[in-house]
């Protein structure tokens, strides 16, 4: 795989008007395209600081972050929330354009073909009149991941995206979720407090120290590639990479 996203020594410096402390420090990690990488870690280590800087929503203190080698543009990338931020006056279709309206690109036969392309493959082109209020929260969350995908962003991040939904909800929607990203063979990041969620997903995890955050452990998951996040769950595997990311997460408390 190709290098991608590059952190090179990148700290972050929180102010206040009585003091400044330091939320990440000397950060160094690549994230390679196409790959699915999850970043967990103890309860405010700065797992969203770090989103928030690959975004552009902070600038780093020091170091340099990279997309492939240049300085990260806003279009390139998107970013899926905790809630799935559906307008519910707006139908189904007109939520998932909002991002090429926004770029003046609803009248480029070419995009809104692909749009309705990626309605019709995941399940939603029956949808497209309804409302938000009309859909199941999986329904929306594809919905919204949709709407991020229009936009052609290079990079995606997701802010604990499926931490609204109900249990059984969630482990159906990461199913949803990792075969669309796989199938659009998008490079993604997710930040989760959840280590089942993580492991369930991701080929690759950053477990993270106590603020301020640096890198404790890289894992790597060596899982059959063929797996949904449900059947990773039932693997032999799964229990011994938990059991080990939950002792690094314990050593940092």
């Amino acid at each position: 795989m190709e290098k991608f996203l590059e952190f090179k020594d990148v700290s972050f410096n929180y102010f206040t008007k009585k003091t400044e402390f330091e939320a990440i420090k000397k950060l160094s990690f690549t994230v390679n395209e196409g790959e699915f990488v999850s970043i967990i870690g103890p309860s405010g280590c700065g797992k969203t600081t770090i989103l928030s800087l690959i975004a552009g929503l902070l600038e780093p203190t020091y170091g340099q972050i990279l997309l492939g080698g240049k300085k990260i543009l806003n279009q390139d990338i998107g970013y899926m929330f905790q809630r799935d931020q559906l307008f519910e006056w707006r139908t189904i279709l007109s939520n998932v354009t909002l991002g090429l309206e926004i770029k003046g690109k609803t009248k480029i036969s070419d995009e809104m073909e692909r749009l309705n392309n990626l309605l019709n493959k995941y399940g939603l082109s029956d949808f497209k009149q309804k409302h938000p209020s009309e859909l199941s929260g999986g329904m929306r969350q594809r919905v919204a991941l949709i709407r991020t995908l229009a936009v052609r962003p290079k990079l995606l991040l997701l802010d604990e995206p499926f931490s609204a939904l109900d249990y059984q909800t969630r482990l159906d929607v990461c199913d949803d979720v990792k075969k669309i990203i796989k199938q659009e063979k998008q490079t993604a990041i997710l930040v989760t407090h959840d280590i089942s969620e993580a492991i369930s997903l991701s080929d690759k995890i950053f477990v993270l120290t106590k603020r301020p955050a640096k890198i404790k452990r890289i894992i790597d998951l060596d899982f059959n590639d063929n797996l949904s996040p449900l059947a990773r769950r039932e693997d032999k595997m799964f229990s011994s990479y938990f059991n080990d990311i939950w002792r690094y997460l314990n050593e940092e408390r």
